[in-house]
């Protein structure tokens, strides 16, 4: 064997050497996260609203037709992104989190995708909203420090100069600046690793919008301005990137979960008036975009964009109760022609959109019609790191992998999926079939699409090849069918995972609804 022969095949086993122990080689990883957005919102998707730089995205990366949150609100969807597990699961069954009120949702104890990357010597950051909760040390119930304020709000019987427990770095970020809730729950201030960056002084809310007045009072920092937020987490985000890009022999991932275009509607002043023949609220979906422009611009001046995988979708579809006359009227459809916005059951509650770009993988402009979930980035990034098949059984148990597809793959690995609605109601979806175990939309939100034609009379059955806007319910007409999926859905609960592994348990039942466990008791806990 001569020289040049030995040394081609030596140089692809120093490859793999080097990816398997250096990381010199392992991709950066970005993950932005929407908040309350349709998956008819971008303008490549007929959006009225120019976003450039997710267009861009799609023109240079993959577009997912096909990807859906785990649940249609907020708190849930987020603990299914980091855990890679359903979030009903968990001791949460309904509704978000609110706030200070509540007990952090997160267990450090449990393998998170943080920790994954952690501890394949990622470097990792969150930046953004967090709506998972922290443990405060809290005051007590009569305590007041400044009379002259009526503090009526459990926001003010907290200790904001005592540090936390049971955030983000508790369940693998190395750095974290945040915010705790939405913009329109009470605590009002900047979160910084595990400490409140400023003390609360008084009390504070924000409008949702020129239309809507609903707000909330409760504990703000005289310092803290809402309008500012998306600028902070691109500036953030830059001054990461540009850091570790200095960095090269670590990667870094980095969680960017936006507060837009979430109510309140308070896009910054650059884009305030932007488009005065709509609404502020499209105002902030252009700073949206802008954040994401931010972050590819700073990719490009750092010379890590071609190693960058790049991901953007959304916690859940579009809010329903933003009042958004002028562009309704002017032919906006935030869930495309799918019924069902955020909260539902119905595809707009959790059918999002979804971007990957990757520039040295991915082919540009590709599309990918596979069915897909957000508690798929565990099992997709421990694919791509070469460790699928080392994930503990206890860890990411409804996760699997699309990186098959990122590759042009077409074949599905999810074989069912599960939908959860904001009141804790169920639908699985398994191929073109799709059943609802509930007789509306099981959310608490006016739909922007009138009632099937075909009234429930306790649950709803749709095959979406053929009826993707959920308009002609085939209930009782596919006995089999529903059999099936029933069948599917009561395995995922007895079994506590939905993929390959040893039995888990849930923290708690999960399915609580009276209504219908008459007429399936294999749903039940005993099964009977």
């Amino acid at each position: 064997m001569n020289n040049m022969t030995k040394l081609s095949l030596l140089i692809p086993l120093l490859a793999m050497f080097a990816f398997s122990s250096f990381g010199t080689t392992k991709p950066n990883i970005i993950l932005i996260l929407a908040d309350d957005m349709g998956v008819g919102e971008l303008s490549h998707e007929g959006g009225l609203v120019a976003t450039p730089s997710l267009d861009q995205m799609a023109k240079e990366g993959m577009r997912f037709t096909d990807a859906h949150t785990s649940s249609s609100v907020c708190t849930p969807t987020r603990y299914g992104i980091l855990t890679g597990r359903y979030n009903w699961r968990s001791r949460m069954k309904s509704g978000v989190l609110t706030a200070v009120n509540s007990k952090a949702l997160m267990d450090p104890n449990r393998i998170n995708l943080p920790t994954l990357l952690q501890n394949e010597d990622y470097a990792t950051a969150m930046f953004g909203k967090w709506h998972l909760g922290v443990d405060w040390q809290r005051l007590s119930k009569d305590a007041n420090p400044d009379p002259k304020i009526k503090k009526t709000h459990a926001s003010w019987l907290v200790d904001y100069s005592k540090p936390f427990k049971n955030g983000p770095l508790d369940i693998g970020f190395d750095e974290a600046f945040f915010i705790q809730s939405s913009l329109d729950m009470p605590p009002y201030l900047y979160l910084q690793d595990e400490r409140a960056v400023s003390v609360p002084t008084k009390n504070r809310f924000f409008l949702h919008n020129e239309y809507n007045d609903y707000h909330r009072i409760g504990a703000g920092a005289a310092d803290f301005d809402a309008n500012k937020t998306l600028a902070t987490w691109a500036s953030k985000s830059r001054e990461f990137i540009k850091t570790q890009a200095q960095n090269t022999e670590q990667p870094f991932f980095l969680y960017l979960p936006l507060t837009s275009p979430h109510t309140p509607i308070v896009p910054g002043k650059k884009f305030k008036g932007m488009h005065p023949q709509y609404s502020w609220y499209a105002d902030f979906i252009a700073e949206t975009d802008w954040v994401v422009g931010q972050v590819l611009e700073q990719l490009k001046a750092s010379g890590i964009d071609d190693n960058t995988l790049i991901i953007f979708t959304a916690d859940n579809g579009f809010a329903p109760y933003v009042e958004i006359p002028k562009m309704m009227e002017a032919g906006y459809r935030p869930s495309k022609n799918f019924r069902g916005n955020k909260g539902d059951l119905y595809e707009g509650g959790h059918r999002v959109p979804f971007l990957v770009r990757w520039p040295n993988e991915i082919r540009a402009g590709s599309k990918s019609d596979v069915t897909i979930s957000t508690t798929d980035f565990y099992a997709t990034f421990a694919d791509l790191l070469g460790k699928l098949d080392s994930i503990a059984d206890d860890a990411a148990e409804d996760s699997f992998s699309f990186y098959p597809s990122l590759k042009g793959q077409t074949s599905v690995s999810r074989p069912f999926t599960i939908h959860h609605s904001i009141s804790g109601k169920f639908s699985i979806r398994k191929g073109e079939w799709k059943l609802l175990l509930a007789p509306n939309s099981g959310g608490f939100f006016k739909p922007l699409l009138p009632e099937p034609s075909t009234p429930s009379k306790g649950i709803q059955l749709y095959n979406l090849k053929d009826d993707p806007s959920e308009s002609e319910n085939l209930e009782g007409k596919y006995p089999e069918i529903e059999k099936l999926l029933i069948t599917e859905l009561a395995n995922a609960f007895h079994n506590g995972r939905t993929t390959p592994g040893e039995k888990q348990t849930n923290d708690g039942w999960p399915y609580r609804d009276q209504a219908t466990l008459k007429d399936y008791p294999e749903l039940n806990q005993d099964g009977k």
